[in-house]
């Protein structure tokens, strides 16, 4: 099985062990991680959008409320920040800015784009402080990349090119950014992997990761017909073959596995350490609930995040979904899942645990 040194297929909450603890204690912890949306409007269509019931309104999260909310979570022992979230983050004409200033504040930031506008100039200006980039490529030649992000055909070439000038740029400069690309397999490009592969590793970057397809439960999108992940598990040993130097492809089995699996924790432990804000400024428990204006939490551009994460409104949501969400309702393989499992065996051990 070929290593995933990012732990991308499984999680890293062990490491904060601290936060764990005071969690485990029943202390109102504040999140590690928080996922953001800083444009809500799309440049493409993809065919497997999690979120198209945003209608790719092209909301946008102000900079000047953002970076006081920036501040203060900082100030709060937030570690991460990951600027995804509904739309094309880099839409927004100061994400470059934001992400510098993230960084500045002491937060560890990523960025997941589909790269079109991942220019030369905007990759040497913001590589320095992300601590990685994932690009979602999704097929290896310009028509299948055309048909599976509803674009132009030209758009691949723009992609690829992008992806090559990044590399070189951290490479001249030495940053620490991990490099990487996604390849989220359906029936639309699962022929094409191995030259996808191919097409990633000779650009220079670190990895290809190759996920599953999990619908959004309240997205209008489903693709069909579905694929049967175990009928080409042996894709992980072909893939094997096309690793090299540093590059990796990290196959992930564990979450293609999960999609058929009963979920091994009967409600949801992860949420106090992770959060979703979307480019309007709304906080929610996790992306499942994003467009339930009875499942938000606050609003960073309204009110204080500490106001939000210790308020009473964000007590009550949390008890309802402890108390009467039913996880079945809940997307498969989320991003969640192992820390839940994990969370889950810390509060219930069971017996022997002196046994090491």
């Amino acid at each position: 099985m070929v290593t995933d040194q990012f732990r991308i297929d499984s999680h890293k909450l062990m490491y904060h062990i601290p936060r764990v603890h005071q969690w485990l204690e029943g202390k109102n912890i504040y999140p590690v991680y928080i996922e953001i949306g800083l444009h809500g409007g799309c440049n493409h269509r993809c065919i497997f959008c999690a979120f198209d019931f945003f209608k790719y309104k092209p909301d946008i999260l102000e900079k000047t409320c953002f970076k006081r909310f920036i501040t203060e979570a900082a100030k709060k022992g937030v570690k991460s920040i990951l600027y995804s979230g509904e739309g094309e983050p880099l839409l927004h004409k100061g994400a470059v800015e934001i992400i510098n200033f993230t960084k500045q504040a002491g937060i560890d930031v990523a960025l997941v784009t589909n790269g079109v506008l991942f220019s030369r100039m905007k990759a040497a200006k913001s590589l320095g402080s992300l601590s990685w980039l994932k690009v979602s490529l999704d097929a290896a030649t310009e028509k299948s990349y055309a048909d599976i992000h509803g674009t132009g055909k030209n758009d691949f070439k723009v992609v690829i090119k992008n992806i090559r000038e990044a590399v070189k740029i951290r490479n001249k400069n030495k940053y620490s950014c991990v490099i990487g690309a996604q390849f989220l397999l359906i029936p639309q490009n699962y022929r094409e992997v191995a030259t996808a592969v191919k097409v990633v590793r000779d650009l220079g970057v670190d990895y290809l990761a190759i996920k599953p397809y999990s619908p959004h439960p309240s997205s209008g999108k489903t693709i069909k017909p579905s694929i049967k992940y175990k009928d080409i598990f042996y894709l992980e040993e072909k893939l094997k073959e096309y690793a090299k130097n540093n590059f990796q492809v990290i196959f992930r089995r564990r979450a293609m596995e999960r999609l058929q699996e009963k979920k091994p924790y009967d409600y949801c432990l992860g949420l106090p350490f992770a959060t979703h804000i979307t480019a309007k400024g709304d906080v929610y428990p996790c992306n499942l609930f994003l467009g339930k204006q009875d499942f938000v939490f606050g609003n960073i551009c309204k009110e204080s995040f500490q106001n939000i994460w210790e308020g009473k409104k964000r007590k009550k949501i949390m008890a309802q979904i402890y108390n009467k969400w039913d996880i079945t309702h809940c997307r498969k393989a989320c991003r969640l899942d192992e820390i839940n499992s994990y969370l889950w065996r810390l509060k219930n051990p069971g017996r022997h645990i002196n046994f090491i």
